[in-house]
Formats: C-alpha cells, structure tokens, sequence
C-alpha cells in the first residue's frame, strides 16, 4: 500500500509539474536581462561613439527592460534569421524597426504599431531625376537587405537584387557604384542620406508602399501586452515623444 501511495504521489507532483509553464516574462526576470535582437540601423539602433547602442528603438528598450527591473542587453543578428534566433532564445524580441509584414504577424507575438514607415528607393544624388518612377528604375540593379521589408518589395515589383547583410551595407553597395540603387526604410533614408549626413552624395525617389513597425515576441509571449501597456504610460506622459524628438522621428509615431 505504501508503494502504491508514493507511486501516486510522484504521479501527482508530476502531473502539477507540468501544469505550470513558465511565462515569458518570468523567464526574462528570472535571468536578470531582456536581449534584443537587433541590427546596425540609423536612427532606430546604432552605437554612439563609445561604443554604446542608441537610438529611438534602443532607448525605448532599454526603457523598457527597466520596468521589467531587468538589464538589456542588444544583440546583433542577421535578420533573415530572426525567427529562428527568437524561437531558440538566443533573443528575447526583435526591436528594430521591423515592418509588421504577414510572416513577421504569423510567427510571432507582435506588439501594437508604433511607428509608420515606408519602403523607399536610395540613388546616387546626379541620378534622381532620371530615377524618379517604378517605370524608370525597372532596370536598376537594387541592393537590399536579405530577408527585409525592401528584399520583398524588390521581389514584388520584379527588380533585380543583390542581397547584402543589412540596410547600411545597402547604402555602401550604392555610394561605391557596385549597385545603381539601395531599398531601405525611409526612417533610416531620412537619418542616413542627403546633407549633412554621411552619405550626401545620395538622396531618396520612390516610395514603394507604406507599412507599419512593431516590435515581436516569442508566439505564447505574455511580454507582448506588457509592452502595449508600456507603450500607453509612454504616449500618457510623454516620455515616448520625448525620445522621438532626440532622433527626429516624431511625426512617425503611432498613437
């Protein structure tokens, strides 16, 4: 009888075992750090010269992780594996400007939108006039971020690219001639091209549509409502604004 007795037990202590699953934020807290999956993208993620990450994306998860009353840490990934990098915990989100597009809604747990943005076409500054349609940049050989928002705009309207590792490798493959045209945010177009950037020789054409960024979770993650709560203190008190102003974004904010 006592054998039987403690084979239920242990059955029971089992059982209650795996009826608890850790949620998503108790696994951040328990570890102490949120890691953002990231990539080098003016002005939403980039290093100051310290050495440090900044940017409106950054300074907001670094905001963030604090009302977790964890440390962040930034983590640079190459962002056609961004899914899998999440998915493996090697991340714990991905906070980089990233377009809310089907897949991205589809394998992850996004937030709410909370910048607009667009897809925009990069050329040499002495070529925009002659580049300043869909029809007239057909011919164009594109560079563009592999597994991007603008790879797949490239892709839809049928132009010929050569995928590179992110957007700011895009904006070089441009300014040094071995690609006519870069497909990049017009977030980062804004920061990144024309005067008194670093890339003056430069300027943006088309738009090729308008989309939306959010930052994704893990799929069952309860951190994706914290963040929307987090995000709607931020707009009340107007510290979100705030931050946007330092980079210049603030009229792309979505509230």
């Amino acid at each position: 009888m006592k054998k039987l007795l403690l084979a239920v037990l242990v059955l029971l202590m089992a059982v209650c075992s795996c009826a608890y699953a850790e949620t998503d934020s108790e696994y951040v807290k328990a570890k102490g750090v949120l890691v953002v999956g990231i990539t080098d993208f003016k002005p939403m993620d980039y290093k100051n010269d310290k050495g440090e990450w900044i940017g409106f994306d950054a300074d907001l998860a670094r905001a963030f992780a604090e009302s977790l009353g964890v440390k962040v840490e930034f983590q640079e990934i190459e962002w056609n594996n961004k899914i899998l990098e999440l998915n493996g915990k090697n991340i714990d989100c991905v906070w980089n400007g990233m377009t809310l597009t089907p897949e991205v809604v589809e394998a992850m747990r996004c937030s709410n939108p909370y910048c607009n943005n667009a897809q925009i076409v990069v050329v040499p500054s002495a070529n925009a006039a002659r580049y300043d349609s869909i029809e007239a940049i057909k011919g164009l050989n594109f560079a563009v971020e592999h597994g991007s928002a603008g790879n797949e705009q490239a892709t839809a309207h049928g132009f010929k690219v050569t995928e590179v590792q992110d957007q700011a490798t895009a904006l070089m493959e441009v300014a040094s001639g071995t690609a006519d045209a870069a497909i990049i945010d017009s977030l980062m177009a804004a920061a990144m091209v024309g005067p008194g950037t670093g890339y003056e020789a430069l300027t943006y054409t088309v738009s090729l549509n308008s989309e939306e960024y959010g930052v994704g979770f893990r799929k069952d993650s309860d951190l994706a409502f914290m963040l929307n709560a987090f995000f709607e203190a931020g707009y009340a008190d107007g510290s979100i604004q705030k931050i946007a102003e330092t980079y210049g974004i603030q009229a792309a904010l979505i509230r």
